[in-house]
């Protein structure tokens, strides 16, 4: 049995020195590539929360009084804002940055995680009265929708975006302790080159010393690597946290909610579509395709 364990370490200690540091290279640029693609679709998602808060303040300006449905306020602001990013710019595409951009919302289903978040949330506001005189707690409502939406939860919609981030919170420790664990394999390798040594022959014996000093400062290279990756890691971890990025969008997200809800006079659902413009009943129009052709996809 200690047979096996010796020869089982030993081999570890034959593969792991030489493959050890590719290995946290390879790891540490897969990691990076996780971290810009959990936040470019983060990052989407403010973009569009922004456009709706523009459009929610513009509207205010316009029209101060209180005045109509919550309901309709909420679903005519998304549902512009979902048509003039989405619809109007790959009808139109009059800039170049519309054609990369109208690629990076198929590659990370942008799109369609806009559809199912506008839909989620007016799901969830159509049962609210306002005649109850308290305002509802739309910082849950928003934490709720945001929260379980199924295309924004996943990066491009196969890995978990929490659990894909988790991941990347604790791979600092992992190169570090990656990096001292390659330097203990390399000092295993190392020591066994000792028994060679004469004593009796200072020429063969300072050889001996030599080779295993240049291998000991080797195998110290990847204690440093992996402070250095640990740090690098560590930083990009820090600028590029989504749990902030989410903190704001969801608090944004809010606001305008509220916003719209101490401008409105009621909640009443009915006759959404009375009193919009020509590009309001567009907008309403493509939406509601939208997300029929979603719903057609699922079944």
């Amino acid at each position: 049995m200690n047979a096996t364990i010796v020869d089982m370490i030993n081999l570890v200690v034959l593969y792991a020195t030489d493959y050890l540091m590719p290995v946290l290279l390879f790891g540490f640029v897969l990691a990076i590539i996780a971290r810009l693609l959990i936040t470019v679709t983060i990052h989407r998602q403010k973009r569009f929360v922004k456009e709706f808060c523009k459009r929610v303040h513009q509207d205010i300006m316009a029209n101060p009084e209180p005045h109509g449905s919550f309901y309709n306020h909420v679903k005519k602001a998304l549902t512009r804002t979902y048509f003039e990013t989405f619809e109007l710019r790959a009808r139109y595409k009059r800039r170049n940055e519309d054609h990369i951009m109208t690629v990076g919302d198929r590659v990370f289903l942008i799109q369609d995680g806009i559809i199912r978040l506008i839909d989620d949330f007016l799901q969830h506001i159509r049962y609210l009265r306002k005649e109850h005189g308290q305002q509802p707690d739309f910082q849950e409502i928003s934490n709720s929708v945001f929260g379980s939406n199924p295309i924004f939860n996943r990066v491009l919609g196969i890995f978990s975006l929490s659990r894909t981030n988790d991941v990347l919170n604790i791979l600092p420790s992992i190169f570090i302790v990656g990096g001292i664990f390659g330097t203990f394999l390399g000092i295993m390798k190392a020591l066994p080159e000792l028994t060679a040594m004469d004593i009796t022959n200072a020429e063969a014996s300072k050889i001996v010393i030599d080779n295993f000093l240049i291998k000991i400062s080797f195998a110290l290279s990847t204690s440093i690597l992996g402070i250095v990756l640990s740090i690098i890691m560590s930083f990009m971890n820090t600028l590029l946290s989504p749990t902030n990025t989410f903190v704001e969008i969801v608090d944004a997200f809010n606001s305008a909610a509220e916003i719209l809800w101490n401008k409105s006079e009621n909640n009443d659902t009915r006759g959404t579509d009375s009193g919009l413009s020509n590009r309001e009943s567009e907008a309403v129009d493509a939406f509601d395709l939208a997300i029929a052709n979603l719903h057609a996809r699922r079944a």
